[in-house]
């Protein structure tokens, strides 16, 4: 991610955290962020294409963890964005379940936060978010969706 970050002019910190202690680990960044991206650990069922034995690792108690793990990485991540601030939230999955259906329940947790769009058009809206697939878009397929903290 170094040189990544080196290239696109960004400062990246980052750290190892350890379960269930994120949030008090982070204390420090609570309500400070500008923006806080969750790219969170998913099904990869938006990579299929390129990697097919994907399919065959993903079983429905996998993916019950998955979902609790996005979950939770989401609310840890409202925490973090300062008021006025935004959450980035990007999967490579095309199932609605990591997806659209995990904004709509993290809406519906965080009830006065906003979802914007993001990326002007490209995708296809997905709920609150947008999702690209490797038919209609030529990407492997993922879905985003961006946030915004109230002031």
């Amino acid at each position: 991610m170094a040189p990544r970050a080196i290239r696109a002019g960004a400062t990246v910190e980052t750290r190892l955290r350890k379960p269930p202690n994120e949030l008090q680990e982070l204390e420090d960044w609570r309500a400070s962020a500008d923006i806080v991206l969750v790219d969170a650990p998913c099904s990869g069922s938006g990579t299929w294409r390129r990697n097919p034995e994907g399919r065959w690792r993903l079983t429905p108690e996998r993916l019950t963890l998955l979902i609790q793990a996005q979950s939770r990485l989401l609310d840890i991540a409202a925490e973090l964005a300062r008021p006025g601030g935004s959450l980035v939230y990007a999967v490579c999955s095309l199932l609605s379940r990591e997806g659209a259906g995990q904004i709509d329940a993290f809406l519906g947790r965080h009830s006065s936060w906003q979802a914007q769009d993001i990326l002007n058009g490209a995708g296809r809206c997905d709920g609150e978010g947008r999702l690209l697939t490797p038919a209609h878009d030529g990407t492997d397929g993922f879905f985003v969706a961006r946030l915004t903290k109230p002031c």
